[in-house]
C-alpha cells in the first residue's frame, strides 16, 4: 500500500490510535444482504452459482448436526457444499479455520440457503483458500495464476471472524489467493484482523492473485450496515487487496473503520496502517467499480474513509456508477473533490449518476 505524499492532499487533524476493545457478540440478526436502493444489472459472471447438486450436505435436517466440525470437514472435501439445519436461522460456531484443498474442485460452492451463520468466536479466522499454500496442495506451476478453485461463498453471513497475527495475515472472514472468489448476497459482521501495521488488512476479506486479472465480484453484500456490526482491520476495514481488481455491485458498506495509524510507508514513530475504512486495494493495473453500492459512516484514521486506491504505475482506474458515498471521514488525507476517497490511478475516478459527499 501507498499512501502517496499526504501533504499533497487536503489533510485533516492526523489521528491517533484507535482501540478496539471486544467485539460484541454475535448478531441474531442485523441488516439484510446489499443495499435495497441498488438496481445495477448483475452480469452472468456474477450471478449465483448453481447448488443443486450437492457433494456434501453439512446436517441431517436438525441443528444439531450443524457444527463446525461438519463444516470444517465438507469445505475440505470441496466441490457443492449446502446446509440442511432446519427451517430456522442457525449460528455454526467454529474453533478452527475451514481451509480449501486445491484439489477439490475446480467449482467449490458454500450456499448458506439465507439461513446459516458461521461464527468465528472472535478466535479464528472462516475460511481461507491459497493456491500458493502446499499444505492445501499445490496443483499448477502457476500457483500465483490458475483458473482454479473457482470459489463462491452465497446466502452466508459471517460473524466474529478474527485472523489477528495470521501468516499470511488478513482477511478475518475470508482470505482468498489464487483462482477465482466471488460474493454474492452474503453480510459481513464484526470481522477483524490485526490493529496495526501497514501492510495488512482486511477485516472481512484479504485477496490476492485472482486469475488474469479479472475481477472478484461482491454483488447483494452488507459489510457493517449498522453500528456495532462494523469490520475492522489495520486497513481496509471491510475489504482490502494488493493486485486485485474488484467489481462490487448492488452492495452496502457502513461502520466499518481502520485501526492503524502512520499510513504507508509508516510515518516515524508510528505502527503504519490506517487506510481504507471500506475498500482498500493496492497495485498496479487493476480496477474497482461501485455500481448500486452505498457507502456511508466508514472510518479512516489516514487516507480514504469510503476508498483507499493506489495504483502504483498509474495504470489503475476507478468506475462509480448509481452509488451514493456519504460520511466516510478520512482523519488523515483524502483526493481534492472526492470526499472519503484517496486514489492514485490514470485519472479521477468516473461517476456517473451518483454522490459522493
Amino acid at each position: 500500500m501507498t499512501s502517496g505524499d499526504p501533504t499533497t492532499s487536503p489533510s485533516t487533524t492526523p489521528s491517533d490510535e484507535v482501540s478496539t476493545g471486544e467485539l460484541p457478540p454475535p448478531p441474531t440478526d442485523g441488516p439484510p444482504a446489499g443495499n435495497p436502493d441498488g438496481d445495477c444489472e448483475v452480469p452472468p459472471d456474477a450471478a449465483p452459482a448453481d447448488s443443486s447438486n450437492p457433494r456434501t450436505v453439512v446436517g441431517t435436517g436438525t441443528p444439531a448436526g450443524c457444527t463446525g466440525d461438519a463444516f470444517v470437514q465438507a469445505v475440505a472435501q470441496g466441490g457443492v457444499i449446502t446446509f440442511e439445519c432446519g427451517p430456522d436461522p442457525v449460528t455454526i460456531l467454529l474453533d478452527r479455520t475451514a481451509k480449501i484443498f486445491n484439489d477439490t474442485g475446480p467449482e467449490i460452492v458454500i450456499d448458506g440457503g439465507g439461513l446459516v451463520t458461521l461464527d468465528g468466536g472472535n478466535a479464528v479466522r472462516i475460511l481461507y483458500m491459497n493456491t500458493c499454500d502446499q499444505a492445501q496442495m499445490w496443483t499448477t506451476p502457476m500457483c500465483d495464476n490458475q483458473d482454479h478453485p473457482r470459489l463462491t461463498v452465497q446466502n452466508l453471513t459471517f460473524v466474529r471472524g478474527n485472523a489477528t497475527g495470521e501468516d499470511p495475515d488478513g482477511g478475518g472472514a475470508i482470505f482468498a489467493r489464487g483462482g477465482r472468489l466471488k460474493v454474492v448476497h452474503s453480510r459481513f459482521f464484526a470481522n477483524r484482523c490485526d490493529e496495526v501495521g501497514p501492510d495488512v488488512g482486511g477485516g472481512a476479506i484479504r485477496a490476492f492473485d485472482q486469475f488474469d486479472d479479472q475481477p472478484l465480484f461482491v454483488v447483494n453484500s452488507t459489510f457493517g450496515g449498522e453500528e456495532g456490526l462494523g469490520n475492522e482491520c489495520s486497513n481496509g476495514g471491510g475489504i482490502n487487496s494488493i493486485g486485485v481488481s474488484y467489481t462490487v455491485i448492488n452492495s452496502l458498506f457502513a461502520y466499518n473503520r481502520t485501526t492503524g495509524n502512520g499510513a504507508n510507508p509508516m510515518r516515524e514513530g508510528t505502527p503504519g496502517g490506517g487506510n481504507g475504512g471500506a475498500i482498500c486495494t493496492d497495485g498496479n493495473t487493476m480496477t474497482l467499480t461501485l455500481c448500486g453500492v452505498s457507502i456511508h459512516d466508514n472510518v479512516a484514521n489516514e487516507g480514504g474513509g469510503a476508498v483507499f486506491f493506489t495504483s502504483n504505475d498509474l495504470s489503475g482506474s476507478i468506475v462509480i456508477r448509481d452509488s451514493v458515498l456519504s460520511a466516510n471521514p478520512s482523519l488523515g488525507f483524502e483526493s481534492d473533490g472526492f470526499p472519503g476517497i484517496f486514489y492514485v490511478a490514470s485519472g479521477p475516478p468516473m461517476v456517473e449518476g451518483s454522490v459522493i459527499e
